[in-house]
């Protein structure tokens, strides 16, 4: 007996967070819809206007706003930005650097700098028992 192969699906929430573009912004059809994965593997290779025009101007999903300013999702709740915003903003935000820009930026490069400083720690760990151990 064969069984069949069910299709998985996923909310447009989910699909929109896949494609990095914000729910709102999104076509109706799209909102409103399931999206297979072979539906979501066209769409990334292969991106409709829609898509290529809000992954370029926005508006942005909190996340990608926090990837383009380098800064924290958190830090950008600390800098009052609730929203989503496009291109331009960011831009403008990137040009203005405000205070609160500059500090959380500064926080994010001692994060990634930490996590850096443990990454080379526990390979420099393994290498030594490797090296005990031959």
């Amino acid at each position: 007996m064969k069984s069949q192969q069910s299709t998985q699906t996923m909310k447009p929430a989910t699909a929109a967070k896949k494609l990095g573009v914000y729910l709102p912004a999104t076509p109706a059809s799209f909102q409103e819809g399931v999206v297979s994965r072979a539906e979501l593997n066209e769409l990334q290779a292969n991106p409709p206007q829609w898509l290529r025009e809000l992954r370029g101007n926005g508006p942005h999903p909190r996340p990608v706003v926090a990837e383009k300013l380098g800064v924290s999702i958190a830090g950008l709740a600390r800098g009052g930005v609730t929203e989503a915003l496009t291109t331009e903003q960011i831009d403008s935000l990137k040009q203005e650097r405000p205070e609160w820009l500059q500090k959380e930026q500064a926080t994010q490069a001692e994060v990634r700098k930490e996590a850096a400083r443990i990454k080379n720690l526990k390979r420099q760990k393994a290498a030594a028992e490797d090296s005990a151990q031959g």
